[in-house]
């Protein structure tokens, strides 16, 4: 563990760079949670149309949209932890 540590020490985050990170990933979760809330309505009207091909395409518009609001919070959170202290 030490040799591991002497390799790539642990990152040091102040309290200002945490309560950033957790309001970057409070956002984010809120974002991510509306797009799932607005898609799985509208999916659940294409099912009860009993279109198929609009189910299939929200469907991956949703894991889309997940998966880029994912990345984007990551992003985010490593900016701030790169930030000077």
């Amino acid at each position: 563990m030490e040799r591991l540590e002497k390799q790539s020490p642990t990152a040091r985050l102040s309290d200002a760079q945490k309560a950033e990170i957790a309001e970057v990933d409070s956002t984010y979760k809120a974002r991510m949670a509306e797009r799932e809330v607005f898609l799985k309505d509208q999916i659940a009207k294409a099912q009860f149309a009993g279109n198929m091909e609009e189910i299939a395409q929200l469907e991956q518009e949703l894991a889309r949209d997940l998966r880029r609001l994912g990345e984007d919070c990551e992003a985010k959170k490593e900016k701030v932890r790169q930030q000077r202290k």
